[in-house]
């Protein structure tokens, strides 16, 4: 099997892999669905009402997930998530049977994408930890990469299927076939090899276990840096399904087949940034600025796109671009957590990617409506720019550092990190005998700290002298673990 696909080697994650697909599927669907229900048949085509709907349906991250997250850290995720996907496939079927009995109206959209956000919620951490017990750390990259491209093939898929659905038979019917696509999840989840599972340690139930994961977060720059990066991209830029919208019926004067072809073009970038990341074995929180700084410029270069063929070819980079900085976030992110604090540092994370849709879509949405698609599209892509160069800026200033040493002798130094020995850190030897930078036998210091660690982060660098005296001016793998008399350990300064 390819490096690609590799985690698809374990039953529980391939079992989850293709049932997720069918779901991911109807999700798109009644994502398509729905917007174009409020903007073409309870609206007179208001930007404004679609971006309070996709306000509503994720408003409840913003309270809910840090305890979300206590609870993906507490109890049995499998059981927890067929709860949630059972009451989503609930509430997409009522929504159905309104549109088909001619009794919705606006607020029924409101109320049920309000109540889909509190079930959200709960489902998101549970179900990005989770992915965690069915692969082991290894793979987990690979695993995180391959469910983003589950998501966009889906997306590349439901959108073309919702638009042909809607011009047929109107939207009812995408709503129930998205009801029905849930018990693809639940019915996998059930057939699962209990055994084969990688059990994480779980906390113990006590008080102030939300302030410990803010705690834990709080003294991880990295965590942080990705945080605002993909905060900032999330609110202004990730509005897609907002802005396509207003873009093909305002802008372009499309319809129904050709919002949904457009949200298909869309997945074609998504999902080869997906693949190409689930190849990536090391993610890094560089990746993740670069990704963010590219997504600002193709989205301004899309905003002012003439016509819908060439705004499509361009949303192809768009797709890339923002698949490629969250799917290296989420890795990241997970990878060098302590695994009891997995979840609440995950839900941390959605409350900032998720939960920002409801400050940001009324907000592009209003702008759409009094300014234009085209603004709607270019705040997102002023914003993505001006925290990608903040970001870049701040990481140099901050994340280089030196180590200083005086020793009589030339010793060996050797720096390691205090973690997970699957956290594959990079092992440093310095000679000289005054202040020095630091160059690495696998690649430079300043990379590893960026992907691994920085001097606030829990993780704490060691620097120990190793009692080897290689030929001045050239620097050497550790030869002996034996310290020589006299010779003490060192930390930076």
């Amino acid at each position: 099997m390819s490096a690609t696909f590799a985690s698809l080697k374990y039953y529980n994650y391939r079992v989850w892999f293709g049932a997720a697909l069918v779901a991911n599927v109807g999700t798109w669907m009644q994502r398509i669905a729905q917007d174009w229900l409020v903007m073409q048949h309870l609206t007179d085509g208001s930007g404004a009402a679609v971006g309070i709907v996709t306000g509503l349906q994720f408003l409840p991250v913003l309270f809910l997930s840090a305890w979300a997250g206590v609870l993906a850290d507490r109890l049995d995720r499998r059981k927890l998530l067929m709860f949630t996907q059972g009451a989503m496939g609930l509430l997409a079927a009522i929504l159905g049977f309104l549109v088909l009995t001619d009794l919705v109206q606006l607020w029924h959209v409101y109320v049920l994408a309000l109540l889909l956000g509190v079930v959200a919620a709960i489902d998101n951490p549970a179900r990005q930890v989770f992915v965690a017990e069915m692969v082991p750390s290894s793979h987990l990259p690979n695993a995180v990469g391959l469910n983003s491209a589950s998501f966009n093939a889906a997306r590349l898929v439901g959108p073309g299927i919702a638009g042909l659905l809607i011009a047929a038979v109107g939207t009812g019917w995408a709503f129930v076939l998205n009801a029905v696509s849930f018990g693809a999840t639940i019915w996998a989840m059930s057939i699962m090899r209990k055994a084969e599972f990688n059990r994480m340690p779980r906390p113990a139930r006590e008080k102030g276990q939300i302030r410990q994961g803010l705690k834990y977060v709080r003294t991880r720059t990295d965590i942080i840096v990705i945080m605002v990066v993909v905060g900032v991209v999330s609110t202004f830029g990730l509005n897609f399904q907002l802005t396509s919208i207003v873009m093909v019926t305002e802008i372009f004067q499309k319809d129904a087949a050709e919002y949904g072809v457009l949200g298909s073009i869309l997945a074609i970038g998504s999902l080869t940034g997906a693949l190409v990341a689930a190849r990536r074995k090391q993610p890094r929180v560089r990746l993740v600025i670069g990704a963010a700084l590219m997504f600002g410029i193709s989205a301004g270069i899309m905003a002012v796109m003439p016509n819908m063929e060439l705004y499509g070819l361009v949303s192809i980079a768009v797709g890339f671009s923002s698949l490629t900085m969250l799917t290296a976030a989420n890795a990241t992110i997970q990878m060098s957590v302590e695994p009891q604090m997995r979840g609440r540092v995950m839900a941390l994370y959605l409350i900032v990617v998720v939960g920002a849709t409801p400050i940001g879509a009324p907000v592009v949405g209003w702008i759409a409506e009094e300014y234009g698609g085209r603004w709607g599209v270019g705040v997102g892509a002023i914003a993505s720019i001006i925290v990608a160069i903040w970001a870049a800026f701040w990481t140099r200033k901050h994340w280089n550092y030196n180590v200083r040493y005086a020793l009589r002798s030339r010793p060996l130094i050797k720096i390691s990190y205090d973690a997970e020995p699957e956290e594959a850190q990079t092992e440093v030897s310095v000679l000289g005998a005054s202040e020095t930078g630091l160059s690495g036998s696998k690649g430079e210091v300043e990379d590893n700290c960026l992907s691994n660690s920085t001097p606030n982060t829990l993780v704490k660098p060691k620097v120990t002298a190793v009692g080897a005296r290689p030929s001045a001016g050239r620097t050497h793998p550790p030869q002996s673990r034996r310290r020589k008399k006299g010779h003490k350990a060192l930390t930076p300064q």
